[in-house]
């Protein structure tokens, strides 16, 4: 497999680049190439933005994440059609995991959208997708103003629609595989006489999983208001989440082989889980690890802010975020390593999480003759409750809920984050050539108590006085540029769990003098060009980890033995990508995207757990030139679309190479392809109603068998026999239809 994506890239993207260059010339483009993705004209680094036309053709209801799985450098990975299931999303940019990203909604920050929560929550929750207008990608370093202490890598920015100007409402039903009904119904007010307009939206989906027994189900209320006056703007947004989930069981992969693809928990069948945790198996199950009888997921979020935009003179703008965000989550799993009290073999163990965090943002900026001066701050304080209980069974009863009165508390911990940042940049404008430089000034403290249990107390600063960013653009002529972009970041310490304070006491305190945050420094350097048929952009790029930390799981989560938490000292990430949108015809429009990623750990680490030992006598992991755990070195995408006369369509196929789970890296899962269709009828006017739309979706055309996500139980040093259960199998062929229209 890999060997003919060797093939096809260079005959897929060569002749789109000839084209380019057999076409240049010195004039702009007659009109606006019509595709749905923008490179990044002007810019000083590698950025890509999705535009409304591309969001609305997925598949209602898909994580906007999903969608970004076609840009170049972006790995998607989920074992849903909708890409929403959390605990099985994994997203990663050019071999920087989600954790190590930025992520804002209209400037306000995400976290970094881990599914443990410690500080934020994933924008599937944060808003309905139905309500998000673009979505902007930047691949190596993100701008200063961003307010994120983990994007070590680039940045994500989700920007929501706006209300309407127009009074009336919307709606889209969708219904498909796997039971799915999904609704989502949106009001908007119009613009009124007092200058307000508003929206209020809500979204209800439920679906099957798509193999053994449960549901995922989402209900989601937005309301948003607008109030515009010469010189200033106020937006003002309330977004609700109530999510639960079913989980599909952990597989590996010598289960794959015993079990097949299709294997899940024991659930709705109590008899068998029970037999099971008496070491009574069936059916081909060999151990008390195969399944379990059930795995949940329950998240309720809501996100509010308010933002001020006022204009400060003829050329400078101040700009006033507040935020707050509080959650409550619990995950269950029905545990044979933990008796209750009723006397079932089985109890629920739950890992709780609690967040109240609320936040300020300020941006300010001035023209003056040829510079743009930007300044800025950011603060918050979040306080995040972290604590494993185990609550008692005595047969299926329905646990679809939020459980109290635990018989047994394992650990209970709490911390207080408390970050500021700030930033200063000059952008200068010299004719054909653009330049801007700043920093940026984080810290973060954490502040944290165990009430209960052995884990660690203590403290932990990550700081840093002068992160600088430069870049450079040059414009050869209105359609030829070349940009340069350097930067350095750093992602601070997490609080709760795969954190510093996960270890025991004695753990924290021989080791937390000596921990360092993880740092990187990113380079940049690519060419963007633009012709009447055809665009797009070719990047090379490299980053140097200093410090990164790894969390190794020493056995399976559901056991509750903790993870090694371990600096592995430097990876190295080296790449090229390019993309290149070509339109043929006014109708067709062709899209491809590739990418080749080079990232290698550089140094050993010790593990007291490991059979090597250096001179010293301590346990040492050879990791030095392993590649890095779940990244693919090659990842391609090619899309074609057709739109004409109120018919669109859309085929797409996605290929993600091979990937390692192991830090030795002898163990993996295969490459593989992934194929996609879309195709609709847009009526403008029928009746009352406008933008009548009829859609079909079908994902897994070609009903593939592979592994989707890597790491849902964390990745260990080494899995030679292929035992170890971290892997999801991706979804079947399913197909939906989706009606929508406004009045």
């Amino acid at each position: 497999m890999t060997r003919h994506c060797r093939l096809t890239l260079p005959s897929l993207l060569l002749p789109l680049f000839a084209q380019a260059a057999a076409t240049a010339d010195n004039a702009a483009p007659s009109g606006p190439l019509e595709v749905v993705t923008i490179f990044g004209q002007g810019q000083t680094r590698q950025v890509h933005t999705l535009a409304r036309d591309d969001l609305q053709q997925a598949l209602p209801g898909s994580s906007p994440l999903k969608t970004l799985e076609k840009v170049p450098g972006v790995s998607f990975q989920a074992s849903d059609p909708f890409g929403s299931y959390e605990l099985s999303t994994h997203f990663s940019i050019r071999g920087f995991s989600q954790n190590q990203l930025g992520f804002t909604l209209d400037g306000v920050p995400l976290g970094d959208m881990t599914y443990g929560p410690n500080s934020g929550l994933p924008v599937s929750r944060a808003i309905s997708s139905d309500n998000i207008g673009r979505v902007a990608v930047s691949q190596g370093a993100g701008t200063l103003a961003t307010a994120s202490t983990s994007n070590l890598g680039g940045t994500v920015q989700f920007f929501s629609l706006a209300p309407s100007d127009t009074a009336g409402a919307s709606a889209n039903v969708t219904v498909g595989s796997a039971h799915t009904r999904r609704s989502f119904v949106r009001l908007d007010s119009g613009l009124l006489e007092s200058g307000v307009k508003a929206y209020l939206s809500a979204t209800r989906q439920r679906t099957d999983k798509s193999k053994g027994w449960g549901e995922q189900n989402l209900d989601q209320f937005n309301a948003r208001l607008r109030y515009a006056a010469p010189g200033l703007r106020l937006d003002a947004f309330v977004n609700t989440a109530d999510r639960h989930e079913v989980d599909y069981a952990d597989l590996s992969l010598e289960m794959v082989r015993r079990l097949g693809y299709g294997w899940d928990n024991y659930a709705p069948d109590w008899q068998r889980a029970v037999d099971a945790a008496n070491g009574r198996y069936s059916g081909g199950v060999t151990n008390a690890d195969d399944a379990y009888f059930l795995g949940r997921g329950l998240r309720r979020d809501t996100l509010a802010g308010a933002t001020l935009d006022l204009e400060t003179g003829r050329t400078g703008a101040l700009k006033t975020t507040l935020y707050h965000h509080d959650n409550k989550g619990q995950g269950h799993w029905y545990t044979p390593y933990q008796r209750s009290p009723s006397g079932v073999p089985i109890a629920i163990r739950t890992t709780e999480y609690s967040i109240d965090r609320n936040g300020a943002i300020v941006d300010w900026s001035y023209e003056i003759g040829r510079h743009t001066v930007s300044a800025g701050a950011w603060g918050e304080r979040s306080r995040h409750g972290l604590r494993r209980n185990f609550y008692n069974v005595d047969g299926p009863q329905d646990s679809d809920r939020f459980l109290s009165d635990p018989f047994l508390t394992l650990f209970r911990q709490e911390f207080v984050t408390t970050t500021r940042q700030f930033y200063l940049a000059d952008t200068m404008t010299l004719d054909k050539l653009t330049l801007d430089a700043g920093f940026k000034a984080p810290r973060t403290h954490i502040v944290a108590r165990s009430l209960e249990g052995t884990r660690a107390a203590g403290t932990l600063t990550a700081a840093q006085a002068f992160l600088p960013q430069a870049g450079a653009n040059y414009r050869f002529s209105r359609a030829d540029e070349i940009f340069l972009s350097l930067a350095k970041n750093m992602r601070a310490y997490l609080p709760g769990n795969n954190g510093p304070f996960s270890a025991s006491q004695a753990a924290f305190d021989a080791g937390a003098a000596r921990l360092q945050p993880e740092t990187s420094v990113t380079a940049d350097l690519g060419y963007r060009f633009r012709r009447a048929q055809v665009q797009g952009s070719i990047s090379v790029y490299h980053a140097a980890f200093d410090n990164r930390q790894l969390s190794v799981a020493n056995c399976i989560g559901i056991a509750n033995c903790p993870s090694t938490f371990v600096n592995v000292g430097k990876v190295e990430t080296s790449g090229i990508e390019a993309a290149a949108a070509w339109k043929p015809a006014p109708a067709w429009s062709w899209f491809n995207a590739a990418t080749y990623n080079d990232s290698r750990y550089r140094s050993d680490y010790l593990d007291a757990d490991s059979p090597v030992r250096d001179a010293a006598g301590n346990g040492v992991v050879r990791a030095a030139g392993k590649r890095v755990v779940d990244n693919a070195r090659v990842l391609f995408n090619s899309e074609l679309s057709f739109e004409r006369a109120g018919w669109f369509g859309r085929a797409s196929a996605h290929f993600t190479g091979k990937r390692y789970y192991t830090y030795l890296n002898d163990a993996s899962v295969p490459a593989f392809w992934l194929a996609s269709l879309g195709a609709g009828y847009r009526l403008a006017s029928s009746g009352v109603f406008r933008e009548v739309t009829i859609q079909l979706n079908v994902g897994n055309l070609f009903d593939k068998r592979y592994f989707s996500t890597v790491g849902t139980n964390g990745f260990r040093n080494t899995d030679p026999d292929g035992s170890f259960a971290t892997l999801l199998s991706g979804a079947p062929r399913q197909v939906f239809i989706s009606l929508g229209g406004k009045i």
